[in-house]
């Protein structure tokens, strides 16, 4: 395709990448994104050796979606998506739809009250403790959340876990940096997998405080019945998913207002996969933020679901029972989208980090987000959802934004 041949992996991947028109979507969304989105091809024209490169690390993802999706099918779907689940979530279809359908955030994400009480104590066992006066220590705060649809609240607070917000922190000493917080992904929660996978060591080198939270129901959030870590989030069917969403804005927020109360000059945020999408999602409510970078973000996870062998196939056989298709589960999820609302803070401050080869979040899902957010700064790396070859291009990258839009410690 004439690509420059010196150009990086990133620029040669992004040069594909904007051959192909952006989706330009009318309201609602859901009603607007082609039905075949989960099909289109990828919106790539790569070399010989990165088309390889990014083959192989594609082939892992699909096993582990196939394994993923037998899990959570056989698990969650009994419980949350019977018929007669089912049968309430097309009931609490317009509930949540009328919230949001005017692309106005606050009727859904509601602000929480300020002066929560966080609770702190050192850290147990850090992988990194930093030296030099720094801190490492565990937070944790009852939250005050009570969901936004009255027929889920007995059912959500009956949860007594999820309602403490948990999130591990590493701050210099006694005098407030600019902060990262950062979240994790899908079932990937652990504190120490985390600290590798953010480099909290290189952000908190690099003169920045770190603050990473933990999603509910996942780790100590979660049931003690709870199979897996992130269990609950998706066992309770489309109106649990939103709530759960409600919920981890709400407590970021809290995290934001005390980091600001103490005195930190800025504070940014960045997460991976589901915390991609959270991370997105607090970029269209909260304008305090300095900067907003999802790493492979799911952006629709009602197109997700139709990719995620063997889930899809029940997901449309159950569709086609009732005569719908994929746009009344969007509408069903239309607050657990940023494509449902304009991001809060200006587009010079967004950054999406994608993978090339991806099959867990599709990168059609990260350029989506990309052409909903007007085409911000983007980079592409040769590696999938889990294998994220050459991460130290994507670091650097970052290292540049925020030289760029002035985050400094």
């Amino acid at each position: 395709m004439g690509l420059p041949a010196l150009a990086s992996f990133s620029e040669r991947a992004l040069a594909g990448c904007t051959l192909r028109p952006p989706h330009v979507l009318a309201k609602p969304w859901w009603e607007s994104l082609p039905i075949d989105f989960a099909s289109e091809p990828a919106p790539f024209h790569l070399r010989v050796q990165d088309r390889v490169k990014v083959g192989l690390t594609a082939a892992g993802d699909v096993v582990l979606r196939t394994l993923g999706a037998c899990l959570v099918g056989s698990l969650a779907m009994p419980v949350g998506y019977h018929p007669l689940a089912l049968r309430r979530a097309v009931r609490d279809r317009a509930f949540y739809a009328d919230r949001v359908r005017e692309g106005d955030p606050d009727r859904f994400y509601v602000a929480p009250p300020r002066g929560v009480k966080i609770d702190r104590r050192r850290a147990k066992l850090p992988l990194f403790s930093p030296g030099d006066g720094g801190v490492c220590e565990d937070l944790r705060f009852e939250s005050p959340f009570v969901p936004v649809n009255p027929a889920e609240r007995k059912s959500y607070l009956s949860h007594a876990r999820n309602r403490f917000a948990h999130a591990r922190a590493w701050r210099h000493g006694r005098t407030p940096r600019s902060t990262v917080i950062a979240i994790h992904g899908f079932s990937a929660d652990l504190y120490h997998f985390n600290e590798w996978f953010f480099a909290i060591p290189w952000l908190y080198k690099n003169g920045f405080d770190v603050v990473l939270v933990t999603l509910p129901f996942h780790g100590s959030r979660q049931s003690a019945l709870s199979p897996f870590s992130g269990y609950g989030f998706f066992s309770g069917g489309t109106s649990r998913i939103n709530e759960a969403f409600a919920q981890a804005i709400f407590d970021l927020r809290i995290f934001m207002d005390d980091l600001l109360d103490r005195g930190a000059p800025q504070v940014g945020v960045t997460g991976m996969s589901l915390g991609g999408l959270t991370t997105s999602l607090l970029a269209s409510v909260d304008p305090r933020l300095a900067f907003a970078i999802p790493n492979v973000p799911v952006t629709s996870i009602a197109d997700l679901v139709l990719e995620w062998a063997p889930i899809s196939g029940v997901v449309r056989g159950a569709l086609g029972v009732m005569g719908k298709d994929v746009r009344v589960v969007r509408e069903m999820l239309a607050p657990s989208t940023p494509l449902t609302f304009p991001a809060r803070i200006p587009r010079e401050r967004l950054m999406i980090i994608g993978g090339v080869g991806d099959r867990l979040a599709p990168p059609r899902h990260a350029r989506l987000l990309w052409d909903h957010w007007g085409r911000p700064r983007m980079h592409w790396f040769p590696g999938s959802h889990v294998l994220h070859f050459d991460r130290g291009d994507y670091f650097r990258a970052m290292k540049h934004f925020f030289a760029d839009i002035g985050f400094r410690p």
